[in-house]
C-alpha cells in the first residue's frame, strides 16, 4: 500500500504520507455517499422480490408476470443509459445523479398504488428509466477522483454497499409488512414502497449541495490538493492513438466481448436477488420475517468475500482469474442446488456460497472495464458494456419466470444460470488477454 501511494504522489513536495491522507479525505467525503446511495437504490430493486410474497393475490401477478415486471426494468435502463452516461460528461455528476436518484423514489412511491400486474410492469418499466446510468455513471465518477492502483478497492467498497443493502433488506421488508400494515390505509407491500421510496428522493436533493463533479470544483479541497489529483490523474490521460469519440467505441471488439461477460455475470447475481425469497419459500420456509433472514446470508459472506477478492486483486494486480474462478465456484453451488432439495441446511449453504460468489464476480468485473479501455472512451464504453450485461436483466428474469410457471421449480433455471457463469468465465479468459489490460499503476 506505501509503494502506491509512493506513485501516486507526482509533486516533488509530495510524501507518501501526506498523498495517503489526501486520498483518505477525498474517500470521506465521496464514499460515504455514494455508498448509501447505492445502498437504498439496491433496497428500492429488491423490495419487489419481498413485496411479490403479499402483493400477488391483490393484484393477480403470476409467476411469469412477476419475471416480466422483474425483467422488464431492465429493458428502460438500458434504453436510456447510454444517454445517461453521455450526458453527465456535459452537465455533471452532481446534477445527474440528483435528477436519477429524485425519479426513482418517486417511481417507487408510485409502484404502491398499482392495481394490476400489467399496471406494476409499466411502473417497472419507468423504474428502469427513472435509475437508468446510475452505477456507471458512479464507476466513470470513481475515474474521475482515483488512479486505477486504488480502484480495485474504492469499487469494492461502493458495490459492497449492496450487499449491506441485501443483508438489511430482508429483514427491513419483514419488519416493515409485519408491523405497518394498515398504515394510512395501505397493505403491507404498500406500505413497504413508500417507506422505501422517500429516502431515495432526499438523498437525491442532498447530494446536489455535497458533491463536486471534479477534483478542480471541490471547494473542500485546497488549491495545492486539487492539483495534486489532477496531477495523479493526468499519468492515464489521453495518450496519441487512443480512442477519442463514441463512435470509435463502438468499433472496438473488446467492448463487446467485455459486454458479454458482464451479460453472464449478471445473469447470475440478477436472479439470485429477484428469486431468492422465492426460493427460499421453496426449501419449506413460510414465515417472511424468517425468509428475510436467511435472505441476508448471502450478502453478509459477499461483503467478506467481495473485500477479499478486491484486496487480493489490487494486490497481485490481476483481475481475470480472480472474476474466472468466483464465477465458476458459483456456477458450480447452483447446479448442485437441485441434489439438496429437502434438506434445508445444506440447501441454504449453497444458496449462499453460490449467491454470494456470483455477487463478488459482479464488483470485481468492474475493475476490468477503466483498464481495457482508454479513459476518452471509458463513458461510452462502460455505459455500453453495461447496457449489454443490462440485457441479463431481461432475459434471465423472463427465462427463470417462464421456468418457474412451466415446472414450478427453480432448480431448472439456476442450472441455466450456472451455464450461463461458466460461458461467462471462458469467454473472459479466453476472449480478454491479460496483455489487452493497460497496466495499472502501482
Amino acid at each position: 500500500m506505501s509503494h502506491t501511494f509512493e506513485t501516486l504522489a507526482p509533486a516533488a513536495t509530495s510524501s507518501p504520507a501526506s498523498t495517503r491522507a489526501l486520498y483518505r479525505k477525498v474517500i470521506w467525503r465521496l464514499l460515504p455517499f455514494l455508498v448509501f446511495a447505492y445502498a437504498i437504490n439496491a433496497i428500492d430493486r429488491l423490495n419487489i422480490s419481498f413485496a411479490k410474497l403479499r402483493m400477488a393475490e391483490d393484484i393477480a401477478l403470476s409467476e411469469a408476470a412477476y419475471g416480466i415486471g422483474a425483467g422488464i426494468f431492465y429493458l428502460g435502463y438500458i434504453l436510456f443509459e447510454i444517454p445517461s452516461n453521455l450526458y453527465m460528461q456535459r452537465v455533471g455528476a452532481r446534477a445527474t445523479l440528483t435528477r436519477i436518484m429524485v425519479l426513482w423514489g418517486l417511481v417507487t412511491v408510485a409502484t404502491a398504488f398499482v392495481t394490476t400486474a400489467n399496471q406494476l410492469i409499466v411502473a417497472r418499466f419507468f423504474l428502469g428509466v427513472a435509475e437508468a446510468g446510475f452505477f456507471p455513471g458512479v464507476i466513470l465518477y470513481l475515474t474521475y477522483w482515483f488512479p486505477s492502483a486504488l480502484r480495485g478497492r474504492i469499487t469494492a467498497v461502493f458495490v459492497m454497499s449492496a450487499m449491506v443493502a441485501g443483508i438489511a433488506s430482508g429483514p427491513l421488508a419483514g419488519w416493515i409488512m409485519t408491523h405497518f400494515h394498515g398504515w394510512l390505509g395501505l397493505r403491507d407491500w404498500q406500505v413497504l414502497f413508500v417507506l422505501e421510496g422517500i429516502p431515495a428522493v432526499l438523498l437525491g436533493i442532498f447530494g446536489w449541495y455535497w458533491l463536486a463533479d471534479r477534483p478542480r470544483d471541490a471547494k473542500w479541497l485546497s488549491e495545492e490538493e486539487r492539483k495534486h489529483l489532477e496531477a495523479a490523474l493526468a499519468a492515464e490521460a489521453v495518450k496519441p492513438g487512443e480512442h477519442s469519440r463514441f463512435l470509435d467505441v463502438l468499433r472496438d471488439p473488446r467492448v463487446y466481448i467485455a459486454g458479454l461477460v458482464f451479460f453472464c455475470v449478471y445473469s447470475g447475481s440478477n436472479t439470485v436477488s429477484y428469486w431468492m425469497p422465492t426460493l427460499i419459500r421453496g426449501f419449506g420456509v413460510e414465515d417472511i420475517q424468517y425468509i428475510g433472514l436467511l435472505a441476508s446470508l448471502p450478502y453478509a459472506v459477499g461483503i467478506v468475500g467481495m473485500y477479499l477478492l478486491g484486496r487480493s486483486s489490487d494486490r497481485r494486480q490481476e483481475r481475470r482469474w480472480h472474476v474466472g474462478t468466483t464465477m465458476l465456484v458459483s456456477a458450480a453451488c447452483f447446479f448442485l442446488l437441485g441434489f439438496a432439495q429437502g434438506h434445508l441446511l445444506l440447501s441454504v449453504a449453497l444458496m449462499t456460497v453460490g449467491a454470494a460468489t456470483a455477487m463478488s464476480a459482479l464488483s470485481l468485473f468492474w475493475t476490468i472495464p477503466p483498464a481495457l479501455l482508454s479513459p476518452s472512451g471509458a463513458a461510452g464504453g462502460i455505459a455500453v458494456i453495461s447496457a449489454i450485461g443490462g440485457m441479463a436483466g431481461v432475459i434471465s428474469q423472463i427465462v427463470v419466470g417462464a421456468i418457474k410457471s412451466a415446472t414450478g421449480s427453480l432448480y431448472l433455471a439456476f442450472d441455466v444460470i450456472g451455464l450461463a457463469l461458466i460461458l461467462g468465465a471462458l469467454i473472459l479468459l479466453i476472449g480478454i488477454p491479460a496483455r489487452q489490460l493497460r497496466k495499472l499503476s502501482h
